[in-house]
């Protein structure tokens, strides 16, 4: 099996399974969000790089987590309708998973053993970013407080790639 992210699958918060191989070709950055959190307003500066970006090959897919501080209790409708009403949303969100211990999503155990943390391989908190190369390769990984707008840089570089 290849070494890169295409050979994931997760379940959008609509119900469906979706493969990442969807995404080849194209800049990803990956975030677990949460609905509840003091980096919630991030959602917004997201979905403004989205807008910007999305033309020219950027891709933001939002996994909801509740393992830090609770701050992700709702059901799927509920972080949908919230996503939407509250922050205008049009990125692909996916449906409640976890991001650490033995029930990590398998795209997230991927993630940070490619992108392990400092000092462990485990997600800190909300708003964890990766972001992932056109041929499905994790590039760069940043911190949860890393608002969005900072990205752009980096973002632009694997754009031109």
């Amino acid at each position: 099996m290849e070494d890169n992210f295409y050979q994931f699958k997760a379940r959008s918060l609509q119900g469906k399974e979706i493969g990442m191989d969807t995404y080849k070709g194209k800049v990803v950055l990956v975030v677990n969000t949460a609905s509840k959190c003091g980096l919630t307003p991030q959602y917004e500066g997201l979905e403004k790089l989205y807008e910007v970006y999305k033309d020219k090959g950027l891709v933001i897919l939002g996994f909801p987590c509740n393992q830090f501080g609770n701050q992700e209790p709702g059901t799927e409708k509920e972080i949908s309708e919230g996503c939407l009403v509250n922050f205008g949303v049009s990125f692909q969100m996916f449906s409640k998973i976890e991001v650490n211990g033995e029930n990590a999503h398998p795209v997230y155990k991927y993630l940070k053993n490619k992108l392990p943390g400092f000092p462990f391989k485990k997600i800190k908190w909300n708003f964890t970013k990766f972001l992932i190369d056109r041929n499905g390769i994790p590039v760069k990984r940043f911190s949860p407080t890393t608002v969005p707008e900072k990205l752009v840089k980096d973002i632009k570089k694997l754009l031109s790639t």
